[in-house]
């Protein structure tokens, strides 16, 4: 479980498709969770100033491995007795999206960000998002994806102050929407022990 709060960032060393090796400060164990750009991935190697991971053939197709170049997002797993914040992300990411636009509001920055059709209702208005593993609120949503108010304390400390129109972007929903959704979309009407089961969710 991780909860959208970049750590540190990392810098690629090198990437060969299964096999991502990095520079941290970090110092992981072998098989500890880490997530890179929000991809929960294992630690298989650990050397002095950094460490490697596995991305397996599935993680390959899902996400914007373009992006594991320069710098990127670094957060480990939470451990028992961390402080809790962000909100609950696992590191599964569901699609990638792209960045379509990117407005100046004030002093911060709206973003936004297409998605495939099938993850829209997954994405509610002030819901929680975990985009290249950052936690973030969607401001709005749109007929093809949704717009995200990025503060100027969330651009210095992510990356997305570097970020282009028409960059992709590794895309978490909301953990609790993907239950939700699951949960209706396999059955007709809901007992009062599925509703129990929806309300223990929160």
């Amino acid at each position: 479980m991780f909860t959208g709060l970049i750590r540190e960032f990392a810098t690629v060393k090198s990437f060969s498709g299964e096999k991502l090796t990095l520079k941290s400060n970090y110092k992981p164990k072998i098989g500890d969770s880490i997530a890179i750009n929000g991809a929960c991935l294992t630690v298989t190697e650990v050397a002095w100033g950094g460490f490697s991971v596995e991305l397996s053939h599935e993680s390959q197709k899902i996400l914007a491995t373009e992006n594991l170049r320069g710098k990127v997002h670094m957060e480990p797993a939470m451990q028992m007795g961390d402080r809790f914040e962000g909100h609950v992300v696992q590191g599964h990411v569901d699609c990638v999206g792209e960045i379509t636009r990117i407005d100046r509001s004030s002093k911060s920055y709206d973003y936004y960000i297409k998605v495939p059709e099938e993850f829209l209702p997954l994405l509610p208005p002030k819901g929680s998002v975990t985009i290249d593993g950052v936690s973030l609120t969607i401001n709005e949503c749109m007929k093809d994806g949704f717009r995200l108010t990025i503060i100027p304390h969330t651009l210095q400390t992510t990356l997305f102050g570097d970020y282009k129109v028409g960059r992709r972007v590794n895309v978490e929903t909301d953990m609790f929407a993907r239950y939700l959704a699951h949960m209706f979309g396999h059955q007709k009407t809901l007992s009062w022990e599925d509703v129990e089961k929806i309300q223990a969710l929160y």
